[in-house]
């Protein structure tokens, strides 16, 4: 698929994730929105990964450390073939489900169990170090929120994959500039975020507009060129990307839509589409 059709995509599982959403009565909306782009980028342009190769011990790993967008990633995961979306919405978040509200590793597709925030971090470290000591020709990835970076395990981890030179390594910081309880900035403060993780050791991207395909992919490329240090893209993006609605408010940080926010937020959605 080329970039315009990557981008409409975006928009199609937008609509299967808000879909989800209020299925399941409850969810991380304004994230999802915010990161949709980043996972289409790494699932459908850039990760060697598929229902086909899932237990190839060379295949590409991915960790969705903010775990709570996980709608987002059940429906890019269900896109891609590893589930039914029509169970999924029959199934999130219900009694018993394996369908839960963060990732669960007994589901094709996903790696490991996330949600308590500062965790996917290092273990991709972990995963990337493995890599290198097999000798093997993966890569790893991680997608965090920029509220996560507050967890000190984060930068735990940053000084090891800057130790161990893990340039199979690429982390993606989904950077909204809100959180549950409000701007980012007013919570937890990260000043020069280019310039923290650069003193840490790590090759740095900005993606100035972090929800567009063309500007994620080159920068997926970039870190693919880049040996003897990990690469972090700093994705600046918009929480609740697709509506007005939603749009770059905290409230729609986990939050349901009524019947009439529903139907506004997929014309929308329909409307950002065409006009791609």
């Amino acid at each position: 698929m080329d970039f315009r059709e990557l981008s409409k995509l975006a928009y199609d599982l937008r609509k299967d994730t808000v879909d989800m959403i209020v299925a399941g009565k409850g969810g991380h909306i304004g994230g999802d929105m915010s990161v949709m782009e980043t996972l289409v980028t790494l699932y459908f342009d850039q990760m060697n990964i598929s229902p086909e190769n899932m237990n190839d011990p060379n295949r590409d790993l991915f960790v969705m450390s903010k775990g709570h967008s996980v709608e987002a990633y059940y429906a890019v995961l269900a896109k891609k073939g590893f589930l039914d979306i029509k169970e999924v919405n029959e199934k999130f978040s219900k009694f018993g489900t394996q369908y839960i509200g963060h990732p669960n590793n007994k589901l094709p597709g996903i790696e490991m169990n996330s949600g308590s925030l500062g965790h996917g971090l290092p273990v991709c470290v972990g995963m990337a170090l493995a890599g290198k000591m097999n000798k093997k020709d993966y890569r790893v990835y991680t997608v965090m929120g920029d509220g996560e970076l507050a967890e000190g395990s984060v930068w735990e981890a940053a000084m090891a994959g800057h130790q161990y030179k893990l340039d199979n390594l690429c982390a993606i910081v989904d950077r909204n500039r809100l959180q549950i309880s409000g701007n980012t900035e007013d919570v937890m403060g990260h000043d020069d975020l280019h310039e923290r993780f650069k003193s840490f050791g790590w090759h740095v991207i900005d993606v100035a507009d972090g929800n567009s395909i063309e500007q994620l992919h080159a920068a997926f490329e970039e870190a693919k060129q880049t040996k003897g240090q990990p690469t972090v893209l700093i994705a600046n993006t918009v929480k609740g990307k697709g509506s007005a609605v939603m749009e770059d408010k905290a409230s729609w940080h986990h939050h349901v839509p009524s019947q009439e926010e529903y139907e506004q937020i997929m014309k929308d959605f329909e409307e950002r589409k065409e006009q791609l």
